[in-house]
């Protein structure tokens, strides 16, 4: 059933016999140029002319008022759930159906994950089941919201626009303003996303995003925090270069800070693959009219599109099967054929880590781990 697929993706990526990844990174702009001047000014540390151009390139892109850069996304998410107020034994509500990093950068707070189900059709944290879950815990004591069921602070949430398709986060932003809920956007993969006219990340407290080396632009490793808040962007900085108090030769440090700042050589690329960015986001847009135009008519693969007043990067795409035993059909034939494909990440609350943590009812994210699975989604050259 599956062979029609093995055809065409061979074919529209040009590859009739080679393994094809699930996405790997393209190099074809002023990557070894940017790299080769980042060396010569022997600045390839974490101060340098490329991270300040980088963090100019992101607000210019998301249109943020500040950026700044780090070294990986999940030291961005851990920063920027600290810059939110997350404190130790607080609760930080997040979709179950997630990377484990979004896990574990709440836990690197000493706070525990309380994880939420999400939507179908965009996979990200829903904004409906979040009242009912709310409606059901939630109560207010002097202005923060409070589980009433465990007794901790509920001092955050963090959705993930999953794969680059954005999820409602207007509405979910608005739900948690009525509960004074700061919202850290997790848009680690929808960088070039929109929707309703903005760029993912910017509709919450402050958005955080990915360069590794999968992502639809890379640094190799990198990341980056976006703000449109002064106060947070001045004090993100100050603690990702180990919250130094700027002298001329003294070291002087006034809080607990980290060693998170993006190498010089790190943003050298960054900068090359942004200038990509809009190329790249067309490319992808246009493989997955591609792949709907041919899996239409085919009633056991339905792929995911983005939702109404949506533009996503279509950083990997994605189709639900019909079960699990049909979903496990699927990765092995198309493995075994050459083809790389892959299954969404199990639910954070079954790792043993996480599963005494609080949550409320996920059927949507249970049926989904089920049935999606990820197909072949690199920029075609």
């Amino acid at each position: 059933m599956y062979n029609n697929l093995i055809s065409f993706i061979r074919s529209t990526f040009k590859e009739s016999e080679a393994f094809i990844p699930l996405h790997e990174p393209r190099f074809f702009g002023n990557e070894k140029k940017y790299l080769i001047d980042a060396v010569d000014s022997t600045f390839v540390s974490s101060v340098g002319a490329y991270v300040d151009k980088f963090e100019d390139m992101m607000c210019e892109i998301t249109g943020a008022k500040y950026a700044i850069a780090l070294v990986n996304g999940t030291n961005a998410l851990h920063l920027s759930l600290l810059l939110a107020g997350v404190e130790k034994d607080d609760e930080v509500l997040v979709q179950s159906l997630t990377f484990i990093a979004t896990a574990n950068a709440i836990s690197y707070c000493n706070a525990t994950p309380n994880f939420v189900d999400v939507d179908k059709e965009t996979l990200g944290l829903s904004p409906s089941l979040l009242k009912e879950y709310l409606d059901e815990i939630a109560e207010m004591r002097d202005g923060s919201c409070f589980n009433k069921i465990t007794g901790k602070r509920i001092s955050a949430c963090v959705p993930m626009h999953t794969f680059g398709f954005p999820l409602y986060i207007d509405e979910l932003v608005d739900l948690c303003n009525e509960y004074n809920i700061p919202v850290v956007e997790d848009a680690a993969e929808s960088l070039g996303s929109y929707y309703k006219g903005k760029h993912t990340g910017t509709f919450g407290l402050l958005g955080v995003f990915s360069f590794n080396g999968n992502k639809i632009v890379t640094a190799g490793g990198g990341g980056c925090i976006i703000t449109n808040d002064e106060s947070i962007a001045i004090k993100a900085k100050h603690l990702s270069t180990q919250a130094k108090i700027p002298h001329k030769w003294e070291y002087k440090h006034d809080y607990i800070g980290y060693n998170y700042r993006m190498p010089n050589l790190n943003a050298a690329l960054a900068c090359a693959q942004l200038e990509k960015l809009d190329l790249y986001v067309d490319n992808k847009r246009e493989l997955s009219d591609l792949y709907y135009e041919f899996l239409k008519e085919n009633k056991s693969l339905d792929l995911l599109r983005e939702i109404k007043n949506a533009r996503a990067n279509h950083w990997l795409n994605a189709v639900v099967l019909e079960d699990k035993k049909e979903r496990d059909n699927f990765l092995t034939f198309t493995n075994e054929n050459g083809i790389m494909t892959r299954p969404i990440w199990g639910l954070m609350n079954k790792l043993e880590m996480f599963k005494d943590c609080p949550h409320a009812e996920l059927s949507n994210a249970e049926w989904l781990e089920d049935r999606v699975v990820n197909i072949t989604s690199s920029v075609r050259l």
